[in-house]
This record gives structure tokens, sequence and C-alpha cells, in this order.
């Protein structure tokens, strides 16, 4: 089996993520590979100019921005305990797009993320990340499925 010296994994902080991390941390520690955990900040619609004042809207991107750097830490303090080779990141943009540019700006061997096995109309109108990660990544995915 190949060696994983780098594993991107990206959260989104909801359970699936919470009980896919498991599986990342367990093949970082494995492999004693770099651990790199991000999340991100689906753009929001652009209103500027419709209903808010451009002001208020640039307040809002930055409360975003402080709300994801709390959960992330919270996240790593919490589902990391005793490794340290880890690396984490918050940056904004389409999900699937920013995952594979920071798996291959970091040369990641192997990107590992939760699902949450949506089906039918949920899936048709919310879409999967992971589903567009797999289909598009040159860099190896896996995917844990989490069934609620």
């Amino acid at each position: 089996m190949k060696d994983f010296k780098t594993i991107l994994f990206a959260v989104d902080f909801s359970q699936s993520s919470d009980y896919a991390f498991q599986f990342a941390l367990s093949l970082a520690k494995k492999y004693d590979a770099r651990l790199l955990i991000i999340h991100v900040i689906n753009e929001p619609v652009d209103l500027r100019g419709f209903y808010v004042p451009h002001i208020s809207f640039e307040k809002l991107e930055q409360e975003i921005e402080v709300g994801a750097k709390k959960m992330m830490e919270k996240f790593c303090r919490t589902q990391i305990k005793d490794y340290s080779k880890y690396e984490s990141f918050i940056v904004p943009g389409i999900p699937y797009d920013e995952i594979i540019k920071k798996a291959q700006e970091q040369s990641a061997d192997l990107i590992l993320m939760g699902t949450h096995g949506r089906t039918g109309l949920d899936h048709v109108l919310f879409g999967s990340t992971a589903e567009k990660v797999v289909r598009k990544s040159p860099v190896p995915v896996m995917t844990v499925r989490f069934a609620e």
C-alpha cells in the first residue's frame, strides 16, 4: 500500500465530519503524515447594493470568518488529542474547488472527507461537495459515509 505523507481532511463541522475525521486521524498516525484540515466558507451570494449597505455586508463576511475560526479551533481542540503534525485552513470559495486546490498546493497524497449519504430530491437540491471532489480531483479521494 502507498505511504501517505500528507492527508487533507475537509471539514464542515457536521456529525458526518466528526465521524470521518477519526479515519483521517487514524491514517495520519499510522503513516506519521501531515494532516491538513480545511474548512471552506461557501461564498454567499453578493447582495451588495440590493438589500444591505456595503459596510454591513463586509461586516457579515468578517463575522462568518471569525465564527468559522472559532469552530475550527474547537474542532481541533476536541478531536485532536495527541497529534501535533496538523495544520488548519479556513478559506472562502466554492467548497469542492478550494478543497482540490489546497490538496494540489500542499502536494497531498489523499483527500479524505465525510459524506451525508443524501439521496433523491435532497441530493438534487443540495448537491454533493464530496461527489464533485471525487469526480474532479486528480488527487485520490476517500469518502466516509455517515448514515444518520
